[in-house]
């Protein structure tokens, strides 16, 4: 049930809802994996990467909100409510306890490759129903992507 007239016939409004839904807890649980790893990271490199671990979380939160907002506007009610996000998120948890600063990066490397890979399906199911969320997932994938390379380029 939606208490807001969406723009969207209902059933593009489902496709889209469920393509935002999905963004938000990934991305929420992206700043969560990157925030733990930023408190845990040591190692030699420790300083850069915890600098750097933070530029992720900023970008995810920032995301999370536009996508939570976009949900909002089409008149589906985004839910990123921690049992929501554990049951529904597409990244693997962190282990406890001191991440060495190499493997820190493995971990955000992994992690915005799951995230990535996903958002690239929701970019295509989101083609027909409605571009602009489309743009929307385009965007962050593209900010999504930098980090990535980012890390990536660290792990050589």
């Amino acid at each position: 049930m939606s208490v807001l007239k969406s723009p969207l016939p209902e059933e593009s409004r489902k496709a889209v809802g469920d393509a935002l839904q999905g963004a938000l807890v990934d991305l929420v649980d992206l700043s969560l994996v990157a925030k733990q790893v930023h408190w845990t990271v040591v190692g030699p490199r420790f300083r850069s990467v915890h600098l750097q671990l933070d530029e992720v979380v900023a970008t995810a939160r920032q995301h999370a909100d536009i996508v939570a907002e976009r949900a909002s506007a089409i008149g589906v009610a985004p839910d990123g409510r921690a049992e929501t996000v554990a049951k529904t998120s597409g990244i693997d948890t962190v282990k406890d306890g001191w991440s060495k600063d190499t493997d820190a990066v493995r971990t955000l490397v992994a992690a915005l490759h799951a995230v990535i890979g996903r958002m690239r399906q929701r970019i295509d199911a989101t083609t027909e129903p409605d571009p602009v969320t489309q743009d929307i997932l385009i965007g962050l994938t593209r900010d999504l992507e930098k980090h990535h390379w980012m890390f990536n380029a660290e792990n050589v």
